[in-house]
């Protein structure tokens, strides 16, 4: 089910207005990609990168073109771990969190 534009600029202010809210939003983003589903992960983290940093400045930080930040985290693509790693780092970083992956029951 697509998300609506109101939505989508509801999360974005809620993540400007509460950071905490910001670094659960990233968590979930990761949880959602380790559990295979990728494009839900891409979209989370699209919203999230319009709501703190935008395109413009992770590009600058990942020396990587707004532009292709955009495509990358767009619901057709295939982004490289290398590239989304990188991302990851940035934002971490910027919202000053630590993110690390431990096995849970099944």
């Amino acid at each position: 089910m697509a998300l609506t534009r109101e939505f989508k600029e509801l999360v974005q202010r809620r993540v400007a207005l509460d950071p905490a809210f910001g670094g659960a939003l990233l968590r979930e983003r990761i949880d959602t990609m380790l559990a295979g589903d990728i494009d839900t992960g891409k979209a989370i983290l699209r919203d999230y990168v319009k709501a703190t940093v935008g395109f413009e400045k992770l590009g600058e930080a990942t020396g990587t073109p707004a532009k292709s930040l955009i495509r990358m985290l767009g619901p057709r693509s295939n982004p490289k771990a290398r590239n989304l790693f990188g991302i990851l780092l940035y934002l971490q970083q910027h919202a000053g969190v630590e993110l690390h992956v431990a096995a849970g029951p099944r």
